[in-house]
């Protein structure tokens, strides 16, 4: 058995999917399993009122670290799966609606601005340089997404990225949003905390969306962003919808993404 599939089947047993990893019984929401905790061995979240490692860790300690490129069968084996969350999770069957709907906005502001665009494209870091990979997940029953895209990019862009989005609770807290499709909304921004081994350095977000049409009931949209370096290589993922969007499950996929991501870069070194 390979350390990677080993480590999987420890987290398994310890507690990381979201049906048989996460505590459950503590919240249930349609009858099914809620996660309420982080997996095994990893810190509490800092509370989001005080001084967060996902604001201050800096990535220059690792930006020079030199290791193999994955190539795209490795960043596969990286990703998370549907078998990580369980039931209701499944295989998405196209991009969520809301992405085009609410996402394609803009604000007056500039970093506001263009945080929305982060949010419709992804790609807070800009394109990957190299290799990338990505999952898109449905939680069937809340009508929910949620996306991971592993892959490398420059190291001074993963650091100017990070740095700007630690800004922008304070930089974009609260804003209006023209949208193009279901006018305009209000905007919120909060830092979302991520355990403190999610990778090298991390930074993620909690963005909420309210409005809609004039004729049409208000309407809330939540997407969770967060933003994870491993390595040379870094984690994207999204976690949104119109239902319930849980931050712990974005902060155990995190978790989850990065350890996975570390396991198979380690193995790579290996077999170099």
């Amino acid at each position: 058995m390979t350390r990677a599939a080993a480590r999987a089947r420890t987290l398994l047993a310890s507690g990381l999917s979201v049906t048989a990893l996460l505590i459950t019984g503590a919240c249930v929401a349609y009858d099914r399993d809620v996660p309420r905790a982080l997996p095994q061995g990893v810190s509490e979240p800092p509370d989001a009122t005080s001084a967060s490692p996902s604001a201050t860790a800096s990535p220059s300690a690792v930006a020079g670290r030199s290791t193999p490129v994955l190539n795209d069968e490795q960043l596969r084996a990286a990703l998370i799966t549907e078998g990580d969350l369980g039931p209701p999770w499944a295989a998405a069957q196209g991009p969520a609606l809301w992405r085009d709907g609410t996402l394609k906005a803009t604000a007056d502001d500039g970093d506001c601005r263009r945080l929305l665009e982060v949010l419709y494209t992804e790609e807070p870091f800009g394109v990957p340089a190299g290799p990338r990979a990505t999952v898109t997940l449905d939680d069937t029953a809340e009508g929910t997404q949620l996306r991971e895209q592993v892959g490398a990019h420059r190291p001074e862009d993963v650091e100017r990225a990070l740095t700007w989005l630690g800004t922008l609770p304070e930089e974009c807290g609260r804003f209006r949003a023209a949208t193009v499709r279901s006018g305009t909304h209000e905007v919120e921004v909060t830092e979302l905390p991520l355990p403190d081994t999610a990778g090298d350095a991390r930074v993620a977000l909690r963005v909420t969306l309210t409005g809609g049409a004039p004729d049409a009931e208000p309407a809330r949209l939540t997407v969770d962003l967060a933003a994870i370096l491993v390595g040379e290589d870094a984690i994207v993922l999204t976690n949104g919808g119109f239902g319930e969007v849980r931050a712990e499950v974005t902060q155990a996929m995190a978790q989850l993404g990065a350890d996975r991501l570390a396991e198979v870069a380690r193995e790579g070194r290996l077999r170099v």
